[in-house]
């Protein structure tokens, strides 16, 4: 197994640049500092909720706090990231311009590849 760790380590720029669909985007929103939690508190009620819409309608997978406290992270059903930028721009605290998103696209983890490959003999 660690063989194919090592391998799988080894091989990952190459594998990496093998075309893989986006099956996912990573979005992570971070309240701005600037942002006073009395305001924040006044949209957050519309935030859960439309959020909650979101999960419901199939467009969040998942959906995280934070441990630092400072957001929310959503792994969003989406295959760019113009797309999960349209829906999270339709967020009460983005419409406020009280957060940042980072978005990360997700792709299958191509060094798994590896273990379909027939064993050389």
């Amino acid at each position: 197994m660690k063989l194919v760790l090592f391998l799988s380590l080894a091989m990952l720029p190459a594998l990496a640049s093998a075309q893989s669909p986006v099956t996912g985007i990573l979005t992570t929103l971070t309240v701005k500092p600037d942002v006073e939690r009395a305001q924040m508190m006044k949209v957050m009620q519309d935030e859960v909720r439309t959020t909650l819409k979101l999960y419901l309608d199939g467009k969040i997978q998942q959906w995280w706090a934070r441990s630092d406290g400072k957001g929310v992270v959503f792994i969003m059903n989406c295959t760019t990231v113009a797309e999960a930028k349209a829906i999270t721009d339709t967020l009460p605290l983005s419409k406020a311009s009280f957060a940042n998103f980072e978005y990360t696209a997700l792709t299958p983890l191509n060094p798994l590849r590896l273990l379909l490959a027939e064993p050389k003999q």
